[in-house]
């Protein structure tokens, strides 16, 4: 067949109307946080993706240069890591299931527990709004409705609301401690007494990606209000305080009547070895990364602590970044940031997300914030 007759014949074969599920059309995109623009004289820096700014330790670095073995498969079970992770959260090693980042942790939770009942009507799953963008993506595609409650204006949970959104049709619950991308953390009283709003066959999933950066004396111990309750489940990351958000390692901590059935939906293989084996020297050396993560700790001080001298009003920041409730004016701020070769995260006209980055980002974005006047709170 001659070239011309290719093209002919391509062109004569019609593709077929392809479709994907319903529910595509409806759910929205997941919007990563944009690099940095490149401005001649300034140094970039990306503060839109809630990064830590620096490496993981030495001595996991060293860890991982030495694996060899990626020609074969990871342990399914990442046996190494949950018994490191149950002496370090003194929980057994059958409690906890890993996942590709707290994000895949999640996905394999509402992939068992969330989507249609026999009849082909939809679960519900509770989530407060606006919190991570990728819970409404995860919950449609689970086949399940997403009930979102709106937040509080100070930007915490409306946790009231939640209880009150409770139907018979409610599976599972989403508490986001830190709330990202708005900052404040749940407290131990909080919860308690929402717990004891939820029937005992929904699951509360209390999602703690940025626990490590939190230090509010009052806020809630995931794992201690799983101790306490079967229907609770715990999400964390090492890709915030351990700096591992490339090998996306997270998992679950949830007792044997939820890790039974979430065992057969986790996806096998989703944790590498590298990733392991960076997330077990992680823990081995917990020192280490404590001091790194209070370095980025006093950081947010320091940037919350000019903001309030400007003026600007900002909910409680207990992660590792600060929400600015800009309103309509978050693509002007996002754009002015981008000319200082600072990347913040935009959402819409609601307000910029901005991570604790290093120490010459978090001064520029402060100069930034000095000359903006229409900063929540400025007159």
């Amino acid at each position: 067949m001659t070239t011309t007759e290719k093209d002919t014949h391509a062109a004569e074969v019609r593709a077929p109307e392809i479709r994907p599920r319903n529910v595509m059309g409806k759910l929205p995109r997941y919007a990563a946080g944009k690099p940095p623009a490149i401005i001649e004289g300034l140094q970039s820096y990306k503060l839109s993706s809630n990064e830590n700014p620096f490496p993981p330790l030495p001595a996991v670095l060293e860890a991982i240069s030495n694996r060899q073995d990626i020609n074969r498969y990871p342990d399914p079970l990442s046996t190494a890591l949950r018994t490191e992770l149950a002496a370090f959260l003194d929980v057994p090693a059958e409690d906890i299931v890993t996942g590709a980042g707290s994000l895949g942790a999640l996905n394999q939770l509402l992939s068992t527990f969330a989507g249609q009942n026999e009849h082909g009507i939809p679960d519900e799953v509770i989530y407060p709004w606006r919190s991570f963008e990728a819970y409404p993506i995860s919950v449609g595609l689970s086949g399940a409705d997403g009930v979102q409650v709106p937040l509080r204006a100070d930007g915490t949970h409306d946790l009231e609301a939640m209880a009150a959104a409770i139907t018979d049709r409610t599976r599972v619950i989403l508490l986001c401690t830190p709330n990202n991308p708005t900052g404040p953390a749940l407290t131990s009283v909080q919860v308690e007494d929402f717990l004891v709003q939820v029937p005992a066959d929904v699951l509360v999933v209390i999602d703690e990606a940025y626990e490590d950066f939190v230090r509010d004396p009052e806020a809630v111990n995931g794992i201690e209000m799983y101790r306490e309750h079967p229907n609770v489940v715990v999400l964390r990351t090492f890709s915030k305080g351990a700096g591992l958000a490339g090998l996306r390692v997270g998992y679950s901590v949830s007792h044997p009547p939820v890790t039974q059935y979430l065992r057969v939906a986790a996806v096998p293989f989703a944790v590498s070895q590298l990733a392991e084996t960076a997330a077990v020297a992680s823990l081995q050396h917990h020192g280490e990364l404590v001091e790194r993560i209070q370095g980025l700790v006093e950081e947010r001080t320091r940037v919350v602590a000019g903001l309030k001298a400007l003026g600007w009003r900002i909910p409680e920041a207990q992660g590792n970044f600060v929400w600015l409730d800009l309103g309509e004016n978050t693509p002007e701020f996002a754009a002015l940031a981008e000319q200082q070769a600072l990347a913040a995260r935009a959402f819409g006209t609601e307000g910029v997300r901005v991570t604790i980055g290093e120490q010459e980002a978090n001064t520029r974005f402060l100069a930034l914030c000095a000359t903006y006047t229409k900063g929540p709170g400025v007159s």
